[in-house]
């Protein structure tokens, strides 16, 4: 075997020795340039005239040649430049790894993990679990795929800073439940992102989306969860969507994952969004109902915030129902967040068609309660009435105003009957100091036939000092019946407005 043995810095010298070749070459064609490319005549008559062109032409071919041995001189010099600068980088890239390997040699020797470097990825179709990463630094390896029925493999978990590994998608199945997807693996411990989990497999009934990954335990966003399976011809429906990881001390929590869709049963349920850090963040979202048949998945509920601040997840969306030979019924929106010592509730998940609004989550600021789903019926004959609006969040403990109750969902609009408008939601009751959330309106009925709009919501109340919530007005074009005000503080405030 041939080796070939090369000094960068005798090749970068050698490149410097003839580029200061060029340029003495050049200085001196540039000196002859004039008196050789513009020869006077010897005299006046015409043998010395053409004598005289004849040795310019000379010294002009000249100069053109030497222009072009330049240029080449010059990408000669760049070529040596680039090839020395190569070596010198193979040359410290090989250093730096063999350093790295004697680092790295004994730490896996003795604990099976090295100290810098990534984890290895699990083989597709195994369902093995992603290898941990360096014990200082390195993202976790990604799980494998599961095998038919099988399992996702598990993300690897991260050292002092990296990301964890994404979980593996779960085995698809032809006779039964799709396999779960892996959880993601945890972040770095002082730093890094938890990973994704795994999607769940297909089959007659969707497989469970994987967990997401914890964020790192310092600073760090937990991983979102992984997509229910798909479901075929199974009564279960779709998988739900995996859990969102929590998020470190400092952090925001993950998402919940999708719902899976199914076309004989229900959607998938969405996976509920993580708490954020312990200290602050905001807290994940809940992920969204999965699309069924017979029923869209409710939406997954919002993660709560850390003790210091943050605003908790919205709830997730309910699913829809796609089946439209049948009454069918939407999914309910996931619960908002609920904040902790300071912070704000999150939204509450509007609901499926057909479906309720989610409950806004508890906080400094309740969170708004999810407007209602719109009704739907195939029945044309039958009143469908839309789903009620979600009920607004408290307001902190000390601090706080409620959340204002959500929208009822419309009422069914067909060609010969209309079914009522959903109810709004209440409003929110205040903490000990703030406003009552106001309730939320009553949804329109349908408009053929003359039926109610929804009742609206009622106004919060207030604790000890602040105004109540206005009452919910009822569904336009309707005979429901508006809301009543919140009370007022017992040492001070005002009943709400009707």
């Amino acid at each position: 075997m041939a080796f070939l043995f090369v000094a960068p810095e005798t090749l970068t010298a050698a490149a410097a020795d003839i580029a200061g070749i060029g340029s003495t070459l050049g200085e001196a064609g540039a000196a002859a340039a004039t008196p050789t490319t513009a020869v006077l005549a010897a005299g006046a008559d015409d043998v010395s005239a053409a004598v005289a062109s004849l040795f310019s032409s000379y010294g002009q071919a000249y100069q053109s040649l030497s222009a072009q041995a330049a240029q080449f001189h010059s990408q000669f010099v760049q070529a040596m430049q680039a090839g020395a600068g190569s070596y010198a980088t193979a040359e410290a890239s090989n250093v730096a790894q063999t350093a790295l390997d004697l680092i790295n040699q004994p730490v896996l020797t003795l604990t099976g993990r090295p100290l810098i470097g990534n984890g290895a990825n699990g083989a597709a179709g195994t369902g093995a679990n992603g290898g941990a990463a360096g014990w200082l630094l390195g993202d976790g390896g990604a799980g494998g795929s599961g095998g038919l029925e099988q399992q996702g493999g598990t993300g690897g978990a991260a050292g002092l800073f990296g990301n964890g590994g994404a979980g593996g998608a779960g085995g698809a199945s032809t006779v039964g439940t799709g396999a779960a997807g892996g959880a993601g693996g945890a972040g770095g411990l002082l730093w890094g992102q938890g990973g994704i989990g795994g999607t769940g497999g297909s089959g007659i009934d969707g497989g469970a989306g994987g967990v997401g990954g914890a964020g790192g335990a310092l600073f760090g966003i937990g991983g979102a969860g992984g997509q229910g399976g798909i479901a075929s011809t199974g009564l279960t429906g779709g998988g739900a969507g995996g859990d969102g990881g929590a998020g470190g001390l400092f952090g925001n929590g993950g998402i919940g994952g999708t719902g899976g869709l199914s076309s004989v049963g229900p959607g998938g349920v969405g996976g509920n969004g993580g708490a954020a850090g312990t200290l602050l963040g905001n807290g994940g979202g809940g992920g969204v109902g999965g699309f069924g048949a017979t029923q869209g998945g409710d939406g997954g509920d919002g993660g709560a915030t850390g003790i210091f601040g943050g605003t908790g997840g919205a709830g997730g969306a309910g699913g829809q129902s796609t089946n439209a030979l049948a009454d069918s019924v939407g999914g309910n929106g996931g619960q908002g967040g609920d904040g902790r010592l300071f912070g704000n509730g999150g939204a509450g998940g509007v609901g499926g068609v057909g479906g309720v609004g989610g409950v806004g989550g508890v906080g400094g600021v309740g969170g708004v309660g999810g407007v209602g789903g719109a009704a739907y019926t195939s029945n044309i004959l039958m009143n469908a009435t839309g789903g009620n609006g979600g009920q607004g969040g408290t307001g902190g403990t000390l601090f706080g105003n409620g959340g204002g109750g959500g929208t009822g969902g419309a009422g069914f609009v067909g060609p010969s009957s209309a079914g009522d408008g959903g109810n709004g939601g209440g409003g929110g009751r205040a903490g000990l100091i703030g406003n009552g959330g106001a309730g939320g309106a009553g949804g329109a009925p349908g408009p053929n036939g003359g039926f109610s709009g929804g009742n609206g919501g009622n106004g919060g109340d207030a604790a000890l000092i602040g105004n109540g919530g206005n009452s919910g007005d009822v569904g336009l074009s309707g005979a429901g019946t508006p809301g009543l005000p919140g009370n007022g503080g017992l040492l001070i405030g005002t009943i709400g407005n009707t």
